[in-house]
């Protein structure tokens, strides 16, 4: 029987109007092809998880979604295919819309096949200990020198990201090198400074769902 999270429900009630149809296709699916799936709310975002491991996972950004699998077999199979986009989030890459989805059938397959391979033994890159998952460390990420510069002229926002932990800081960093246009960037740099003057992490809007 499917389990369905209320914090699920309300981080989609929170997503933009255009991610909306695109979380609730993405989460139809995932229950039709693994009806044993559980939702659970993991680093701010929705997360599908079978027999205590993480299956896939999916994010609704101000301008586009973002749906990723988790597994080494299963990511073979979707380079395979020709589906991952190098450099993108998630593992198809920026969704903006449903037409941006691989077809119904084939996204169903995938997700049938991450539970197998799950069932394997094989289904996580990550260690599972006590059903809790631990993702391998990343690489780390150099501050693009612009933020360094816009954070350094306010002393509280300089202060405060120097006592983020790693991932609270990795997070900032993501969005704003994910900016592929200057501009866009440049509005990122500006909100990041003034939220994190304030305290506030990068997902602060979901810490509460």
């Amino acid at each position: 029987m499917s389990q369905r999270n209320p914090r699920v429900d309300a981080y989609i009630d929170k997503s933009a109007a255009f991610a909306k149809p695109i979380v609730i296709h993405l989460r139809d699916l995932v229950h039709r092809a693994c009806p044993e799936v559980v939702e659970e709310i993991k680093w701010g975002r929705p997360s599908f998880v079978y027999q205590g491991v993480i299956l896939c996972g999916m994010a609704a950004f101000k301008e586009h979604c973002a749906f990723s699998f988790w597994g080494a077999e299963i990511g073979k199979i979707l380079q395979e295919d020709g589906v991952i986009q190098d450099g993108a989030m998630g593992s198809f890459g920026r969704i903006t819309s449903l037409k941006d989805l691989p077809p119904d059938k084939k996204l169903i397959a995938y997700v049938k096949q991450a539970a197998v391979f799950v069932d394997q033994g094989k289904g996580q890159t990550f260690i599972a200990v006590s059903r809790r998952v631990v993702k391998p460390p990343k690489a780390a990420i150099e501050p693009p020198a612009e933020f360094v510069k816009a954070l350094n002229k306010n002393k509280s926002a300089t202060k405060v990201f120097e006592s983020f932990s790693t991932s609270c800081r990795r997070e900032y960093l993501e969005w704003i090198v994910e900016a592929k246009k200057p501009e866009t960037r440049g509005r990122r740099i500006k909100q990041a400074v003034e939220w994190i003057a304030e305290g506030k992490q990068r997902n602060w809007k979901y810490q509460n769902c």
